[in-house]
């Protein structure tokens, strides 16, 4: 799933016109190089969910012939956040196949990144988590908090820099998070919040209950937010189209 549904209020004027997923980087749109890089990684099947000039995008996807990749849309009518978004569209992970069965991949559309999604998958499975989610050792306003285990178990923000615990660790590793998780869709069952809330909300209360959330580390990797204006032309620079 590609989350495309934010108003991109950072990114103004960019956005005024425009939702932040057709936004460029050298030429090329968020959405396409979300969509392409996932599908160099083998998927085929993607679902995004959009608000923001959400005509646009359709239109642009249909233009493009979906990138070569089978794309449906879950549109939201008021903005649902990552974890009512993701609630709305579990129909899309659970058609066709068992239930808690194959991962899948959520991943916001302004990430910018080399992270290695075969590799993050890989551990996922091997840890048998419930959900895992790249994070780097980096400055951030919000920071998520992990036992020596690299199992989710609380958060910290700048407003509030007492940390929020939801279970003892004898030594607490904060970490900003990346942008990209990999879930099982057992989560999808066991997501009890209602419209619009945030997935680090339900990480934390199924962490509390005993669930495996992990952390991926992907301090070796390039990573860009391209939330502001000045993020965009940084990456601009940075980036390689091959990288």
């Amino acid at each position: 799933m590609v989350l495309a549904a934010g108003l991109g209020t950072r990114l103004r004027p960019l956005t005024d016109t425009r939702p932040k997923a057709l936004v460029e980087v050298r030429y090329r749109t968020l959405l396409e190089i979300t969509v392409t890089r996932l599908r160099s990684f083998g998927v085929k099947e993607v679902i995004l969910n959009i608000h923001h000039f959400a005509d646009m995008v359709i239109d642009y996807l249909k233009a493009n012939n979906n990138f070569g990749v089978r794309i449906e849309i879950s549109r939201e009518e008021i903005l649902l956040d990552t974890g009512g978004g993701l609630k709305k569209a579990a129909w899309f992970f659970l058609e066709g196949t068992p239930a808690e069965t194959e991962p899948f991949i959520l991943h916001n559309v302004d990430v910018l990144s080399t992270i290695d999604l075969r590799r993050m998958l890989r551990q996922h499975e091997d840890s048998a988590s419930l959900a895992t989610v790249a994070v780097q050792k980096r400055e951030s306003s919000r920071q998520l908090l992990f036992d020596d285990n690299g199992h989710l178990c609380g958060r910290r923000t700048a407003r509030d820099p007492e940390p929020e615990a939801v279970f003892a660790a004898s030594e607490l590793q904060s970490l900003a998070f990346c942008g990209i998780h990999v879930i099982s869709p057992r989560l999808l069952k066991l997501m009890t919040e209602d419209g619009a809330f945030s997935i680090i909300d339900t990480y934390l209360r199924l962490s509390a209950e005993g669930e495996k959330i992990s952390a991926f580390r992907a301090d070796e990797y390039y990573w860009s937010d391209l939330g502001k204006p000045d993020s965009l032309r940084q990456a601009a620079r940075d980036w390689v189209r091959d990288r």
